[in-house]
C-alpha cells in the first residue's frame, strides 16, 4: 500500500514537473515567437491596392488599370449568401472561435490519421483569422515557427478586431485566380456580374478558389472545379444555409463562365481610354493610378463616340478601296485543320465586325473562307468552325479600283489567302445570309475628336484606324500641317484690327523676297486662276492664298502668331508668312479648341477628357467646371430663394462680334465654298477644309451651335494623297455623315448674333453697300458698331504709279502671272 502512495506520488510529481516544463517551454515559445511579430495594428489603416476605374458620361464602364484587380467592398455590402459560402469552405466556426480553432484542428488531424496513405488532399485547420495574419502580416514560408507565430497573431487580432472587420479583410484581399483580388473583383471577372447578383453555384464556386485556383480553372480543371464547388455546396446544406432544393438546383447548374470584355470596346472608346490613363499618370503617379482606387468620371458619350469611330473608318476604307486592292495579308497552308494555324495569327480586336479568315476554295463565282476560330478562357483553340462564301459582289470593289471588268472571284482570291471580311449586305441595308464582303486594313490613316465648344469637354476620340494595330493617338500626338484650317485665325486678328468681312484684297500674283531663301511666290490651289479683287467672306469661302498672305503681309506675322497662341493652336509661331497658309505643325485637338472659341463667342475653353475624379472614399480631388456656382448651396432646402448663378470668369480671348463674324463667314464656307458637302447635314454648320501642300493632309474644322468637330486624313509617313485629292472631297464628307448622326435629333439652331451686330445688306462680290431694289446678288454681312460698308470700291494690295490704292470700277479686270501652287 505504501508503495502505491508512494508510486502514485511519483507520478504526481513527475507529471506536475512535466506540466510546469511544459508550460514553461511554452511561455518560452510563446515569448520567443512574440518578441518579433509583426504590428497588427496596421490593419485599421490597412488600404488595399484597389483599381482604378474609368467612366463614361453615361457611367458605363470604359476601363479599369490596376496591377492587382481588386474593388474593396464593406462587408455591410456583401450578400449573406457569399459569406456563408467562404465560410462553408473556409471556416464554418469563424463567429464562435477566439482565431483558432482546436475542434477543426482535432477533426483535421483524425482525418490526416484516416486517409494516411491515400492521395485526398488533407483537410486544412487554419481559420480566416490565421489566414489574415499570413495574408497581411507574413510571408507564405512553410515551417513550424510561421504557423506558431499565424496562430499568435490570430489570437492577438481577435481581441483587437471585430468578427466582421477580419471577414471583411479576408474577403477583399484573398487572390481568386484570374488576376482578381478579393470577391468583388472576382464576381465581375469569372461572371461579369455583381455580389448581388451571384447564384448559389456560382458563389460556391467562388467560394472553393482561395486554397487553390490555379488547380481549379474553370476551363483547364473543369471536372475538378465543378467537383469541389459541390463540395461547398453541400457544406451550405449541411450547415443550414440552404435548402435541399437550391442545393439540388445548384449541383445541376453547369460552370459556365462569362469572360469579360474590355470596357473599351464596347463603344469604340480606346484611344480616348488611352489618353485618360496617360493624363492620370501624370497628374497622380503610376501608384495612385494603379493602386488608389480611382473613380474617374470621363467626358465621352458612348452615342457619339460610336457615330465618330463609324463615319472616321468608312472614310479611311473608302479612300483605301478607290487606291486598289494591295493582296492578301500573307498566305496559310490550308492542309489539316486550318483553323489551328490561322487562330496562331494576330488579328485586330477592335474592329468588329470584321473578321479574320483564310480562303479554302476558290472557283470564278465565289470564294469558300474560314474564319479564324476563338480561342476558350484557358487560351486552348475552339474546335468550332465557321464557313462561308465571298461572291463576285463581295469582291466588286478590288476589281473595279484596278480598272478592270469584276468578272471572277478567282482572279482576286487565292487558297490559302490570309484576308479580312464583313458581312455583305444588300441594296435595301439587310445583310445577305452566309454572304461575306472583302475587305483590306487601310495602309491611310487619321484622327477626329468631337466636343462642346462651351465647355471644352470631348465627347468623342478616334486616335487612328484600330488600337490594336497602333496605340499612337494621333488625335493627341501627330503634329501635322493644318492648311488653311489655320486661315480663320488669320482672319479673326484681321477683323479684330480694322477689317470687316467686305474688306476688299487682290487675288493676283504675288512675289515676297525671302533673301537667301529666294523668291516665294505663293498661288492658289487652282494654279494660275485669280478672283482679281475679292471681300475677305469670299477669299475664306474659296480658301484663296493670295489673298490670305497679303492680309498677312498686311496686320503682320507677329500679330497672327500672338492670336495662334491665345488659341492654343501653337505656342510659338515664326514669323514667316508661309505660316499663315499652315505650314506650322499642330494636333486636331488643338484646332478643335481654337475652333471651340469662335463656335462659343470668343471665351477661352480648355480641353478635357475628365470631368471629375473621385478617391477610393469617394472625395472629389479634381473637377474640370471651375465655375463659381452663386446660390448653389441651400442649406434648408429650398425656401423661393433665387435661382443659382453660374459666375464664368473665363479670359475672352477673341472680341465676341469678331467671333461672329467669322462664324459667319465660314457658314459661307460650307454654303457656298470647298466644304459644301457640309450642306447635306441641314443644319446651321460652319467649318473650312484644309489640303497641304502636295495634298500629304486633307483637313476639316467645323462647328454648328453646340458640337464641334476636327478632323484630319493622311499617311502615318506622309506623301501624298493624290493628284487630285481635296479636303472637300475626303475629309468634308467624314465630316458630314458624322454630324448628320450627331445632330440628327437636334434642332437646327441658327448661331446667336451679339448685340452690337448691324447687319447690313451688301452686293456679294464688291462688298459694297447694295443698291435698293437689287437683289441678285446681295447678301446681309456682319458689321461692328462704327463700321459699315463701303460706298467706295478700294482693293488692299493694289496701288497706282503714285502709291496710292486707286478707286476701282466693280468690274475690273488685269492680267495675272502664274507662280506655284501649293496650300489652300
Amino acid at each position: 500500500m505504501r508503495f502505491l502512495v508512494r508510486f502514485l506520488g511519483f507520478l504526481f510529481t513527475a507529471g506536475t514537473v512535466v506540466f510546469l516544463a511544459g508550460v514553461g517551454v511554452a511561455a518560452g515559445l510563446m515569448w520567443h515567437f512574440s518578441k518579433d511579430l509583426p504590428e497588427y495594428s496596421q490593419l485599421q489603416d490597412y488600404e488595399p491596392p484597389v483599381m482604378t476605374r474609368v467612366h463614361a458620361v453615361d457611367g458605363s464602364l470604359l476601363g479599369e488599370y490596376a496591377k492587382e484587380r481588386r474593388l474593396y467592398l464593406p462587408i455591410q455590402a456583401m450578400p449573406k449568401l457569399v459569406i456563408n459560402a467562404f465560410l462553408a469552405a473556409e471556416d464554418k466556426n469563424f463567429y464562435e472561435h477566439g482565431g483558432i480553432d482546436y475542434t477543426g484542428m482535432a477533426r483535421a488531424g483524425l482525418l490526416l490519421i484516416q486517409n494516411f496513405g491515400s492521395n485526398r488532399r488533407p483537410q486544412g485547420a487554419s481559420t480566416i483569422t490565421q489566414q489574415v495574419a499570413k495574408n497581411f502580416l507574413l510571408t507564405n514560408e512553410v515551417s513550424f515557427a510561421r504557423k506558431i507565430k499565424e496562430a499568435l497573431l490570430a489570437m492577438r487580432i481577435e481581441k483587437a478586431y471585430s468578427k466582421d472587420k477580419i471577414l471583411e479583410l479576408y474577403l477583399n484581399e484573398i487572390y481568386l485566380g484570374l488576376g482578381a483580388y478579393g470577391i468583388a473583383a472576382a464576381s465581375l471577372v469569372y461572371f461579369d456580374k455583381s455580389v448581388n447578383e451571384l447564384t448559389v453555384a456560382e458563389a460556391s464556386y467562388l467560394a472553393a478558389l482561395p486554397k487553390a485556383p490555379a488547380l481549379l480553372h474553370p476551363v483547364k480543371n473543369h471536372d475538378r472545379a465543378i467537383e469541389r464547388r459541390n463540395y461547398v455546396i453541400d457544406r451550405l446544406l449541411e450547415n443550414g444555409w440552404i435548402q435541399q432544393a437550391d442545393a439540388d438546383k445548384a449541383r445541376k447548374e453547369p460552370l459556365a463562365v462569362t469572360s469579360r470584355s474590355n470596357g473599351a470596346h464596347t463603344f469604340a472608346g480606346e484611344y480616348f481610354a488611352e489618353e485618360v490613363r496617360r493624363d492620370i499618370f501624370e497628374r497622380y503617379g503610376e501608384k495612385k493610378l494603379y493602386e488608389g482606387g480611382l473613380s474617374i468620371r470621363t467626358t465621352l458619350d458612348p452615342k457619339i463616340q460610336v457615330m465618330a469611330r463609324k463615319a472616321m473608318v468608312t472614310g479611311l476604307v473608302n479612300y483605301d478601296e478607290q487606291q486598289g486592292y494591295r493582296g492578301a495579308m500573307s498566305k496559310l497552308d490550308i492542309s489539316g485543320d486550318w483553323g489551328v494555324k490561322l487562330a496562331e495569327i494576330k488579328s485586330l480586336s477592335d474592329i468588329s465586325p470584321w473578321r479574320m479568315a483564310v480562303v479554302l476554295e476558290t472557283s470564278d463565282q465565289s470564294a469558300r473562307i474560314g474564319f479564324q476560330p476563338s480561342r476558350e478562357l484557358g487560351g486552348a483553340v475552339s474546335k468550332q468552325r465557321e464557313t462561308g462564301l465571298i461572291t463576285a459582289d463581295g469582291v466588286r470593289w478590288a476589281r473595279a479600283a484596278q480598272g478592270k471588268t469584276p468578272t471572277s472571284v478567282a482572279q482576286v482570291l487565292q487558297p490559302g489567302d490570309v484576308i479580312y471580311a464583313d458581312p455583305l449586305y444588300s441594296k435595301e441595308g439587310q445583310p445577305v445570309e452566309g454572304q461575306y464582303r472583302l475587305r483590306q486594313i487601310p495602309e491611310v490613316s487619321g484622327a477626329m475628336v468631337a466636343m462642346d465648344p462651351w465647355t471644352g469637354r470631348v465627347l468623342a476620340m478616334v486616335g487612328g484606324f484600330s488600337f490594336d494595330q497602333s496605340q499612337f493617338n494621333r488625335a493627341t500626338q501627330a503634329y501635322r500641317q493644318p492648311g488653311s484650317t489655320i486661315k480663320p485665325i488669320v482672319y479673326s486678328a484681321a477683323l479684330d484690327n480694322g477689317y470687316t468681312p467686305s474688306s476688299v484684297l487682290v487675288d493676283g500674283p504675288i512675289e515676297i523676297d525671302q533673301g537667301q531663301a529666294g523668291v516665294w511666290r505663293p498661288d492658289n490651289f487652282s494654279v494660275g486662276k485669280y478672283q482679281g479683287p475679292t471681300t475677305l467672306r469670299n477669299a475664306l469661302r474659296l480658301s484663296l492664298n493670295t489673298v490670305t498672305v497679303r492680309l498677312a503681309q498686311d496686320i503682320g506675322m507677329p500679330l497672327i502668331g500672338e492670336y495662334a497662341k491665345r488659341y492654343g493652336v501653337y505656342d510659338e509661331l515664326p514669323n514667316y508668312l508661309s505660316y499663315a497658309l499652315g505650314t506650322g505643325e499642330t494636333t486636331v485637338i488643338r484646332m478643335a479648341t481654337a475652333y471651340s472659341m469662335f463656335a462659343n463667342g470668343g471665351r477661352r475653353v480648355k480641353p478635357t477628357l475628365i470631368d471629375r475624379i473621385q478617391d477610393r472614399y469617394g472625395h472629389t480631388i479634381f473637377k474640370h467646371d471651375q465655375r463659381e456656382c452663386r446660390g448653389c448651396d441651400a442649406p434648408g432646402g429650398w425656401k423661393n430663394q433665387a435661382e443659382p448663378q453660374l459666375i464664368d470668369r473665363r479670359e475672352q480671348v477673341l472680341d465676341v462680334l469678331t467671333a461672329y463674324q467669322i462664324t459667319s463667314m465660314m457658314e459661307g464656307v460650307v454654303q457656298g465654298g470647298t466644304a459644301g458637302a457640309l450642306r447635306e447635314v441641314g443644319k446651321p454648320i460652319a467649318g473650312k477644309t484644309g489640303t497641304t501642300s502636295d495634298a500629304k493632309d486633307l483637313w476639316f474644322v467645323g462647328f454648328s451651335s453646340d458640337l464641334v468637330v476636327g478632323l484630319y486624313v493622311g499617311y502615318d509617313k506622309p506623301r501624298s494623297l493624290g493628284r487630285s485629292a481635296q479636303a472637300g472631297h475626303t475629309a468634308a464628307p467624314i465630316a458630314r455623315d458624322f454630324m448628320k448622326l450627331a445632330l440628327a435629333d437636334k434642332p437646327a439652331t441658327p448661331f446667336r448674333i451679339p448685340a452690337g451686330i448691324k447687319l447690313v445688306r451688301v452686293d456679294a462680290k464688291t462688298g459694297m453697300r447694295a443698291v435698293p431694289g437689287e437683289s441678285g446678288r446681295t447678301i446681309l454681312e456682319a458689321f461692328k458698331p462704327g463700321t459699315a460698308p463701303s460706298d467706295n470700291y478700294s482693293a488692299i494690295g493694289m496701288t497706282d504709279e503714285d502709291g496710292r490704292t486707286p478707286q476701282l470700277p466693280p468690274e475690273t479686270g488685269f492680267i495675272m502671272r502664274p507662280g506655284t501652287g501649293g496650300l489652300w
